[in-house]
């Protein structure tokens, strides 16, 4: 089955159809800049855009940086305070006319990673974690998963670890990769304390990055780059539609 997933992030949102029963996508990615403030109504307008650029009709996943429960947006930590207690999927559904579930960023992005990408046949404890403008967190157990941990909020000597860590404070302090790792890895130690992870899988836009920071990190646990890289998010909202909407 061919579905849209559109990935919505603190900096971009990107969306293309996606064979759920591969992964693959099916049409060069597209990406429009998140709006700001981002507001649900530009948000919801913005992921319009991106099913009109596809001439979409069908259903939609789509993923939300925030705790998501049966589509309403809990908290709002990289976008606008009004989607606290909004109801994403409700509100997409009318811009796009399409049937739509929204999920968890994270979640998304490791449902991905364990049907098709680096976490696809292991059945321990799985930790995703993805880098960006935030930090986001999947956990899985027998690659069940625990939904919205929302672990880039644990706080690290007195700050959310994603202000201390993400891929975006990376850029705003200009640290290279030594220099950032050190803080990555301290990071990922105290999840590792929290949660003994069998595997963490590094997701987000600096996964494509992997190999230039990997060397200066260090748990008990392996850790690996995702395997469908900044795309993750996308495939695993268009797979979690579809188990969904069918």
């Amino acid at each position: 089955m061919t579905t849209l997933g559109i990935d919505i992030g603190g900096s971009g949102i990107k969306g293309a159809p996606v064979d759920t029963a591969t992964g693959a996508l099916l049409a060069e990615r597209q990406r429009i800049v998140t709006p700001q403030p981002a507001t649900p109504e530009a948000v919801a307008q913005t992921v319009a855009e991106l099913a009109q650029a596809f001439s979409w009709t069908g259903p939609i996943g789509c993923t939300f940086p925030a705790i998501v429960k049966k589509g309403v947006a809990y908290s709002a930590a990289n976008v606008d305070p009004a989607w606290i207690n909004t109801d994403a999927q409700a509100l997409f559904a009318e811009t796009t006319g399409c049937p739509v579930l929204v999920l968890n960023d994270a979640d998304a992005a490791g449902l991905a990673e364990m049907q098709f990408g680096s976490g696809k046949g292991h059945t321990g404890v799985v930790m995703l974690l993805t880098l960006g403008t935030g930090i986001g967190s999947a956990l899985f157990v027998r690659g069940i998963l625990v939904p919205n941990t929302e672990l880039g909020h644990l706080e690290i000597r007195g700050k959310e670890a994603e202000d201390r860590a993400s891929d975006r404070v990376r850029e705003l302090k200009k640290w290279d990769w030594p220099e950032w790792s050190k803080r990555l890895n301290e990071y990922l130690n105290h999840v590792e304390r929290l949660f003994s992870p069998d595997l963490f899988i590094i997701g987000g836009g600096v996964s494509k990055k992997f190999d230039k920071f990997s060397p200066f990190l260090a748990t008990r646990a392996p850790i690996v780059a995702a395997g469908l890289l900044n795309n993750a998010g996308i495939v695993g909202a268009a797979l979690a539609a579809e188990q969904v909407l069918g």
